[in-house]
């Protein structure tokens, strides 16, 4: 699986730093869901395990069960639109 890293990021300029970090926390330089949906790098699977890793229960916020917090993400998002994003998704498959 190819993520949002790869060459072409470091052809634009990127660091290996920052490719690093992309590669072991996908999430890095993804604020909101539909940030995700936009990435021109990711394939439809790629932005569906960002988005299914984003929704799962291990990135819920104690205490906040309506909250999902992503390692690398600056802060947490609503679960309803991680979830939108993923129906987006479906949507985009079915056409």
């Amino acid at each position: 699986m190819r993520l949002a890293t790869s060459e072409e990021q470091l052809l634009k300029g990127e660091s290996l730093k920052t490719a690093l970090e992309r590669l072991l926390r996908p999430a890095v330089g993804f604020s909101h869901p539909r940030e995700v949906l936009k990435d021109p790098l990711l394939g439809l699977d790629e932005k569906r395990a960002v988005l299914s890793s984003w929704a799962s229960d291990a990135s819920a916020v104690q205490d906040e069960p309506t909250l999902r917090w992503l390692l690398g993400t600056p802060e947490p998002v609503p679960l309803a639109e991680v979830r939108e994003a993923l129906q987006r998704l479906d949507r985009w498959e079915a056409n």
